[in-house]
């Protein structure tokens, strides 16, 4: 297969997933409570995204380590708001 299709396959693919947490992300935010919030799956999210990363510079694949590092700053921001709305649960 041509390596410029596997390339922007895997950004596209990454990009869906990384963008799957957007909405939760904002509705948290707009809501301002986290209550429905598994924290565990977050932390969960968190570690395996970090160890995609890390796989992603041992590959030197660019598509895997710029979509995990983007997804792992969604899963920060959402444990933060999950603390950060703790008192309004």
């Amino acid at each position: 297969m041509d390596g410029t299709l596997v390339k922007v396959i895997g950004l596209v693919a990454g990009a869906c997933t990384s963008c799957a947490l957007i909405p939760q992300v904002v509705r948290t935010i707009k809501t301002k409570k986290a209550s429905d919030v598994s924290v565990f799956m977050f932390i969960v999210m968190l570690t395996g995204n970090s160890l995609w990363v890390a796989y992603g510079f041992m590959k030197t694949d660019l598509a895997i380590i710029l979509t995990n590092l983007v997804t792992v700053g969604l899963n920060i921001t959402m444990l933060f708001l999950k603390v950060k709305y703790k008192e309004n649960q």
